[in-house]
């Protein structure tokens, strides 16, 4: 392995968000993408060879995707790299042999991306997570695996803890699926189509899909690697069986865990830059830079660095956020300072992440003495002043970036578990308060 220039370990327990003590000039160079990590792997495990990984994110939910992997039957190793986050990653594929347990965690990706993974394996796979994710929906995807001929027993519970029968091949062909609850239920089948006997056809019946950005990414990652991919409708996706091409894939900087920070700068009236921001991108974080110069910032790019400049006010929208619905945490944050009201909408289904995000989020609001309402698909803030006090992660590592962003102009802003955020960014805090010293009184 290479020595990183720092390999912090996570600050965990209650966190007093710094105040910032006026504007923010800093550049922050975010770790690799959670969700490109994640579907990357997948791929390579099943490639026709080996494969790199190049500055991929080390965090709990790609760890568990790694464990999740090794446990089938894959090899990974980490490699000499010049990622300032940690290793590369080599990936050698093999017969995925199964026999074991995974526990997924709280990771989402995990849990719906090996599921149909599993059912390619020789023998079973048991699947849990941890007691506060069991909630999470699977029930869509247990369905449809189940139309494709793949054993699951899950005693009726449509959700986890459940076992995979495996039985070495899936034969594929047509399935419908309701993946209005989350759209992993459509990349974990994609993802793993391709080693189907006759490939997939899928058909989404729901009334809507949400996170249709990490759909073209699946699909955008799939294809680079040679597999073929026909949309002949909304909703409906032929993937063509065959076997990845093995390649070396460089992942993105996460573009929503910049989220809280470029976001920074508007809360401290200053300005972040951040390099390595893609031209183009399937993250629903490259949203951002549309949304924060519509809610008041002035957004540049130059050589490949997005910066990002308060402008004179925070400007309250109404917005639909359904393609984008990670960021909604983050930007209720900014809301809570805008000039005006802001709604959000279209983002019913966080209320199946990791925690009920609508509810704890406007729980929190008004725990600061803030004004906010829950909508059947969304909520409303109304700025208020705010004071300090507890600001509950509730497991969710979203939630405790957003007490940290509130916390930079409200004194006395306790966060119960930064140590959440280990989940997609363990050097949160370490880059939060390297930023701050860019603070100019």
């Amino acid at each position: 392995m290479s020595a990183n220039r720092y390999s912090p370990s996570p600050v965990q327990g209650v966190y007093v968000a710094p105040i910032s003590t006026g504007a923010v000039h800093a550049t922050v160079t975010i770790p690799g993408s959670k969700s490109l990590t994640n579907r990357e792997l997948i791929i390579a495990a099943i490639a026709d060879g080996p494969g790199r990984l190049i500055a991929p994110l080390h965090s709990d939910d790609s760890r568990r995707m790694i464990e999740a992997l090794r446990a089938l039957g894959v090899g990974i190793e980490e490699i000499d790299g010049n990622g300032e986050f940690g290793p590369d990653l080599a990936i050698t594929p093999a017969k995925l042999m199964g026999g074991t347990t995974i526990d997924c965690g709280q990771a989402g990706t995990v849990m719906r991306f090996i599921a149909p993974l599993a059912g390619l394996a020789q023998r079973d796979v048991h699947l849990t997570a941890h007691e506060t994710a069991l909630h999470r929906p699977m029930g869509g995807l247990i369905s449809a695996l189940r139309d494709l001929g793949v054993d699951i027993d899950d005693e009726g519970t449509w959700a986890l803890p459940f076992t995979v029968r495996g039985h070495g091949r899936i034969r594929g062909g047509r399935v419908e699926i309701d993946a209005s609850a989350s759209s992993q239920f459509v990349s974990g089948l994609l993802l793993a189509a391709p080693r189907f006997d006759v490939g997939l056809h899928l058909v989404h019946t729901g009334d809507h899909l949400p996170s249709l950005p990490h759909i073209d990414m699946t699909i955008e990652a799939l294809s680079r690697r040679g597999i073929r991919i026909e949309r002949p409708a909304t909703g409906e996706w032929l993937v063509e069986a065959g076997v990845p091409r093995a390649k070396e894939i460089a992942i993105e900087p996460d573009l929503s865990n910049a989220a809280p920070f470029l976001a920074a700068a508007l809360v401290t009236g200053g300005a972040v830059s951040v390099p390595g921001w893609p031209v183009h991108s399937t993250q629903p974080g490259a949203l951002l830079p549309e949304i924060l110069q519509a809610m008041g910032a002035h957004v540049g790019r130059h050589s490949g660095t997005l910066t990002v400049r308060a402008g004179s006010e925070i400007r309250g929208l109404d917005m639909d956020l359904s393609a984008a619905s990670e960021l909604t945490p983050t930007l209720v944050g900014l809301a809570a300072f805008a000039s005006g009201p802001t709604t959000i909408r279209g983002i019913g289904h966080i209320r199946l992440h990791e925690t009920d995000r609508i509810a704890a989020l406007v729980g929190n609001i008004r725990a600061l003495g803030g004004e906010a309402e829950e909508l059947s698909d969304g909520l409303r803030i109304i700025p208020r002043q705010l004071h300090g006090g507890r600001w509950a992660a509730h497991h969710d590592h979203r939630m405790a970036t957003t007490g940290a962003l509130i916390g930079l102009r409200v004194p006395g802003v306790e966060i119960d578990d930064i140590g959440t955020t280990s989940k997609t960014l363990p050097e949160f805090t370490l880059l939060w308060e390297r930023m701050l010293r860019g603070a100019s009184s």
